[in-house]
């Protein structure tokens, strides 16, 4: 850290822990007891603060509502065994955060503030990091525009706050997805590679028809032609072909996922072949129907690996390997849950201890 921040803290007089069952930990629905926030006038970021979790007061005007200017993060807490606290990849998120902001005309955020601002944070409600396997502590730093004004221009003002929550595993079975060839998530040229709010609302509908078609996930294709494999979901997706992990290249429509470039790293560590190219529907479904596609899943913060049971392109459903039998997705799993929580070697670097 270049500078320590300067952090107003107010405790709360009544926590919420001893209310909190933590063996009931849906995800996104339990938040702790503190928020930080911090705003941006001036030029300049100032008044950090970490106050008791509640409402935030703002403008029925403010641009974010209207125009859109608003982006987040996501990233994880873990508990180690001997009790200390660890944030998974800060850094990671800062710079992902800052690439984000500049897309959408936003202020960035140095990377000494954003790290700081978490494990400021993380440290006061320690006692909400679960100290048990498949469980962390979710943390959420977002900016919106506060700018009160209806005129389509990036606003002068902004507000970053940081909310954490307890959350246990995010999928609880293999995933049934379909191949989505109809509607959009991004499009070259566009912003699908930040992490705008926008990108998240346009996708409820189509991901609200897969479901009521009895899939869980849809798995993103090009907007223009529809033939190759973007996103699945709200994750990056991977595919082990012929001893190979391959996985769509990130560009102007794909998130560069940092649970993907975890991934990719242990790939190489592995001393496996990587493949980050475009990856046409046809070779998916072609190594599905001959027994070539060792392993499938979505990689993401919030369910880390999340494997595909089954595929369906055009009606037809083509059913995956039992994910407890795959080699690489669990090896991945049993790798990362012995660095997250403190119980081997971190050689990357990757835990920021509190």
């Amino acid at each position: 850290m270049t500078e320590t921040l300067d952090i107003k803290i107010t405790k709360t007089t009544q926590s919420r822990l001893a209310e909190t069952d933590f063996n009931k930990l849906p995800f996104g629905r339990t938040f702790s007891d503190h928020m930080l926030v911090a705003d941006y006038q001036d030029g300049e970021w100032k008044n950090f603060e970490i106050l008791p979790y509640g409402p935030i007061a703002m403008s029925p005007a403010i641009s974010a509502l209207h125009y859109g200017q608003s982006f987040f993060e996501g990233l994880k807490a873990y508990k180690f065994d001997d009790g200390r606290v660890s944030i998974f990849r800060p850094d990671a998120n800062a710079a992902r955060f800052n690439t984000s902001a500049e897309r959408l005309c936003m202020p960035q955020l140095p990377e000494e503030m954003f790290i700081q601002s978490l494990m400021t944070l993380v440290d006061i409600d320690r006692n909400w990091v679960p100290a048990k396997d498949n469980h962390s502590l979710y943390i959420r730093p977002f900016m919106f525009a506060t700018d009160p004004f209806l005129g389509v221009t990036p606003s002068q003002t902004y507000k970053f706050v940081v909310i954490t929550g307890p959350t246990g595993p995010y999928f609880s079975k293999p995933l049934r997805v379909k191949f989505e060839t109809h509607f959009t998530r991004a499009a070259e040229g566009g912003f699908g590679y930040a992490k705008a709010a926008g990108n998240y609302g346009g996708a409820m509908l189509p991901a609200r028809k897969a479901v009521e078609e009895g899939f869980d996930q849809l798995i993103w294709t090009d907007a223009k032609e529809h033939l190759y494999i973007e996103e699945m979901g709200s994750a990056n997706a991977m595919f082990v072909i012929d001893g190979k992990l391959v996985t769509p290249s990130t560009r102007d429509s794909v998130l560069k996922g940092i649970t993907r470039d975890t991934i990719i790293k242990l790939a190489h560590n592995w001393g496996m072949p990587v493949e980050e190219r475009l990856v046409a529907v046809t070779e998916i479904v072609e190594a599905a129907q001959n027994g070539k596609l060792e392993d499938a899943f979505g990689a993401g913060t919030a369910a880390v690996v999340a494997p595909v049971g089954s595929v369906t392109y055009n009606g037809t459903e083509y059913t995956l390997s039992d994910p407890a039998t795959r080699q690489f997705s669990q090896k991945v799993l049993s790798t990362l849950d012995a660095i997250r929580y403190g119980r081997a070697a971190d050689p990357h670097g990757w835990n920021y201890v509190i």
